[in-house]
């Protein structure tokens, strides 16, 4: 069977999503008058070493909008909505559900570029000059969909993972909520050459001395960048690009040789120990003349 048509201008709406910067465009659907018969979301899990389970921002938002939530996609296939909206779901949606339910998906970057899980920290790390948000409709492949929409935001010298989350949510809301209004036409097929996003894991987040400055401080903008001093972890939350290139991976006061450059820290935080100013962790640290990180 072919997947179902987009319908131009839907009534009844499915909402899929999990983590918090999908609770705007929720909460602005229902601002603007749309009927939200169901929110897909993630089970409730465990967070951190309790045994209580936790619900998802999407759950918690949406049981305070009084909204029906499930946990499976297969179960709104009967509940005779016009549409699916996908934003940030962390789940593929399948075929069969597809062609029952049409779907449009709210992503995070400007398509075809940055397609997967990532699209936020790898348009940073790569150093790219701006990204933006598409609103596509929803193919079995991964953000393969034709799209309705997009809108760019610049990513500036400074900015930040969190930072540009925060702005593209915003812009994603009016995005999506401007072409429901507007009605959803002819979705124009994805040009150009397509790259992933695979999801981040720890080890890319260890900053690698060898690298230039300038790479160094977008993997701490990121967020979750670390080094280790004496064999110990140290988190490296807010740094710049420094003035004093010195060898890599070697301690300047509280600058840090790199390939090309030097990284000035910031902010930091230790094993065992909460976010303190670099200066003040250097000066505790009683580090030895020209200390060598990630040894």
């Amino acid at each position: 069977m072919a997947l179902a048509a987009v319908p131009p201008e839907p009534r009844r709406l499915v909402y899929l999503g999990t983590p918090a910067m999908a609770v705007a465009p929720l909460r602005a659907l229902v601002a603007d008058g749309w009927n939200i018969v169901a929110v897909v979301t993630r089970a409730d899990a465990r967070r951190g070493r309790g045994s209580s389970l936790s619900a998802s921002p999407v759950k918690a938002a949406a049981e305070e909008l009084g909204l029906l939530v499930v946990h499976r996609v297969e179960e709104v296939v009967d509940l005779d909505a016009d549409l699916g909206v996908v934003v940030a779901y962390g789940a593929l949606v399948r075929r069969p559900v597809l062609e029952r339910l049409p779907m449009v998906n709210l992503h995070f970057s400007l398509l075809p570029r940055w397609r997967g899980a990532a699209p936020v920290e790898r348009a940073l790390l790569a150093g790219d000059d701006e990204t933006g948000v598409c609103l596509m409709q929803l193919e079995e492949g991964l953000d393969t969909g034709p799209v309705f929409a997009c809108r760019t935001v610049p990513i500036g010298p400074r900015t930040t993972a969190a930072a540009l989350r925060t702005e593209l949510v915003a812009t994603g809301t009016d995005l999506l909520v401007d072409s429901l209004r507007a009605g959803l036409r002819d979705p124009e097929p994805q040009q150009g050459e397509p790259s992933y996003a695979h999801k981040l894991d720890a080890a890319e987040l260890q900053l690698d001395w060898e690298q230039p400055a300038a790479v160094l401080d977008r993997v701490v903008r990121v967020g979750g960048a670390w080094t280790t001093v004496r064999g110990r972890r140290l988190k490296v939350l807010d740094a710049e690009v420094g003035d004093r290139p010195g060898e890599p991976g070697v301690l300047d006061g509280v600058e840090v040789g790199t390939g090309d450059g030097s990284l000035r820290l910031r902010t930091v935080q230790a094993e065992g120990k909460g976010p303190m100013s670099a200066e003040a962790w250097a000066n505790g640290a009683r580090l030895a003349p020209h200390e060598r990180l990630g040894a």
